[in-house]
């Protein structure tokens, strides 16, 4: 059984204020551009400690992007802050063009991302994000799965020289992973081996995929379950592993299923080892206003989602 105990919750869009707080303190090149969600994004802290190194762009995202790609040409590391629906989806094009193009060294951080939003409703809640961005040429894209995990990929990526997005959340999750952890970016963690099926997660659904393993067990399914914390670039080694193993696969991410994790491991398996596949996301649909709970159990997101989708695919 997977430890499933947890001290406490807490958002992961704190883990990047922190990370971000803990970079202005040691990198001196660190800059950070909001479009006016500080709070928010919870670089109030970066704002306070390094005034010097922080831009409030406003409501101008577009505006943030082309500042930041240029602040890189004089050697900074620009930290964009902002929800990952303003993140992406409102400046693709300067995104494309002066960022991704030129490979320019930015990190777009974006909060608030997923049907967890909650009330906001659909128009915040992006679904599309990972599929826009790992379809941009050379582009990082890094999904956290808790507090200390997304601080610590908040730290890594400042050493990594290229543009990378780092997606995480609004609601308090568990913290289930350890304070001090090696962040690898592309290599994904293996939480729990197991014989007779294989699940990939990744964000908010590591911990569902980890209740889900331990319920399959007590019903004598034994689960593998893989963390996968960096989308692009995907850690194929450990998939591939594992579904050579099980022979079967069943993906989990808080993201419509076209674009997302599930065909980026589709993709893998066709390549190399074809093998039974379900998936676990939003199924082709924009989210609607309600908490994340009830979110989350309407478009089939929890622990229970993907205990069926595993039982269908055993069959």
């Amino acid at each position: 059984m997977i430890d499933v105990t947890y001290s406490e919750k807490k958002d992961t869009r704190s883990g990047f204020g922190d990370g971000l707080t803990e970079l202005g303190r040691t990198n001196p090149n660190v800059v950070a551009l909001c479009a006016d969600l500080t709070g928010s994004l919870k670089m109030e802290v970066f704002e306070k400690e390094n005034p010097e190194r922080f831009f409030q762009i406003g409501i101008a995202e577009a505006n943030m992007m082309g500042i930041a790609a240029g602040l890189t040409i004089g050697g900074k590391i620009p930290f964009t802050g902002t929800f990952a629906n303003f993140s992406t989806g409102r400046v693709y094009d300067q995104i494309r063009q002066s960022i991704a193009y030129s490979g320019k060294n930015v990190k777009i951080c974006a909060s608030h991302a997923g049907v967890t939003l909650g009330e906001d409703g659909a128009t915040h809640q992006i679904l599309e994000d990972i599929g826009m961005m790992k379809m941009l040429p050379g582009m990082v894209v890094i999904n956290p799965c808790d507090y200390n995990q997304t601080k610590a990929a908040t730290l890594a990526i400042a050493e990594y020289d290229g543009p990378v997005y780092l997606r995480f959340g609004r609601p308090s999750v568990p913290v289930f992973t350890s304070p001090d952890q090696d962040f690898e970016i592309g290599k994904g963690v293996m939480i729990q081996e197991g014989r007779d099926v294989t699940i990939v997660a990744t964000g908010h659904l590591v911990w569902e995929a980890m209740l889900a393993a331990n319920e399959l067990e007590t019903e004598g399914i034994s689960a593998e379950v893989i963390n996968i914390h960096t989308i692009k670039p995907l850690d194929e080694d450990i998939i591939l592993r594992s579904v050579r193993k099980t022979g079967k696969v069943v993906t989990c991410e808080e993201h419509n299923i076209y674009g997302g994790l599930g065909e980026s491991v589709a993709r893998l398996l066709t390549q190399h080892y074809p093998a039974r596949q379900e998936f676990v996301g939003t199924n082709d649909t924009f989210g609607e206003s309600g908490t994340p709970a009830e979110l989350m159990k309407k478009y089939g997101l929890g622990s229970t989602a993907i205990v069926d989708k595993v039982k269908k695919i055993m069959i």
